[in-house]
């Protein structure tokens, strides 16, 4: 992996995009496209908390490693989450919580002591601060740092899989975006509101950097726990990107999923799902969205869901201040004449 393909995430500058050898092409929705496939494809996957992101991704890894990828995943969640349900629900430890460690112990931080594997799928949990202590978003940071220093630009991957908060607004979650560290993202969301007003703002993260010279675009997004009513399919219509694949919501899964076993197998029941979510990641071009407005969002649901048949009422300072209301007299001087 060259150094342009991650960028320097402790400069204050946008990173470059990744090498490929060949030419770039522009599409017409202004977004560049490598001529040919860079060697390593970097895919930042964000969604709302609890929607299934790491269910996802976990087994999408799989179903990869199963066919002859080799593939890199990294939880950049504060939870730690992503990698359990790999490892059988076994937590692994941390990078940022490894590395202090380390450090205080005055010893060096090796692969081994972060990076762990099963079936061809290498994984690693960044991690964050203890709640109340710290900024996760600084955390991302300084655990990307702490990857340079392992040598994460000379690592061989066919892909490297950032799986993100998406709840989380600040800089530190939206590095991917904002520093050009991945080619394509991918949101996770289901036929909800919330999680859907999530994907939207993933959206308008993207195409605000890209007015700001990024080239970092949206691959699609993948329905977690569909049910077949379909808002997060007309979502996908509406801003302009596809829908890569639609996870039932189904109670085997479900089951499964909370149990920390993998589905995402060839010759399981939900390999040719997975199989064809893999194919669909790896091809898939990065589109510009047209992120929604609040009120267009809300025009995907019914008004039962949203409440949007309900009349906005004024409050008055005499409700503020019940019905002995202060009038203060005004500072404002007044000239009646010149």
């Amino acid at each position: 992996m060259t150094n342009d393909a991650l960028g320097v995430v402790a400069a204050s500058s946008k990173a470059s995009a990744p090498e490929t050898g060949g030419s770039v092409e522009i599409d017409a929705s202004g977004l560049k496209h490598p001529a040919d496939v860079p060697k390593t494809q970097i895919v930042a996957i964000y969604g709302k908390g609890g929607i299934g992101k790491s269910f996802t991704l976990a087994n999408l890894s799989y179903m990869m490693a199963q066919q002859g990828k080799k593939v890199l995943l990294i939880g950049c969640d504060p939870k730690s989450d992503t990698t359990s349900l790999l490892f059988g629900g076994r937590a692994t430890p941390t990078i940022i919580q490894t590395s202090s460690q380390k450090k205080e112990a005055g010893e060096e931080l090796a692969i081994g002591d972060v990076c762990f594997k099963r079936d061809g799928v290498f994984a690693m949990e960044l991690g964050g601060p203890e709640v109340g202590r710290g900024c996760g978003g600084r955390g991302i940071i300084h655990g990307f740092e702490t990857l340079e220093k392992l040598g994460f630009h000379d690592w061989d991957f066919d892909y490297v899989l950032l799986d993100f908060l998406g709840d989380v607004v600040c800089g530190g979650f939206g590095l991917p975006i904002a520093r050009d560290m991945c080619q394509k993202v991918i949101v996770v969301a289901s036929n909800d509101l919330q999680s859907l007003y999530v994907a939207n703002n993933v959206c308008s993260a993207v195409e605000y950097f890209r007015k700001l010279g990024g080239n970092v675009g949206v691959a699609g997004l993948v329905t977690n726990k569909d049910d077949g009513t379909g808002e997060a399919a007309a979502f996908c219509k509406a801003v302009g990107i596809p829908q890569l694949a639609a996870i039932p919501a189904n109670e085997d899964i479900r089951r499964k999923s909370a149990a920390y076993e993998i589905i995402g197998y060839p010759e399981g029941q939900w390999g040719p799902l997975f199989a064809d979510l893999a194919e669909n990641v790896a091809s898939a071009p990065p589109h510009r969205p047209s992120p929604l407005t609040h009120d267009a969002l809300l025009e995907l649901f019914n008004d039962e869901q949203t409440g949007r048949d309900f009349t906005l009422e004024a409050a008055s300072l005499e409700d503020m201040c019940g019905s002995k209301s202060i009038v203060k007299p005004s500072l404002e001087v007044v000239y009646d004449s010149v």
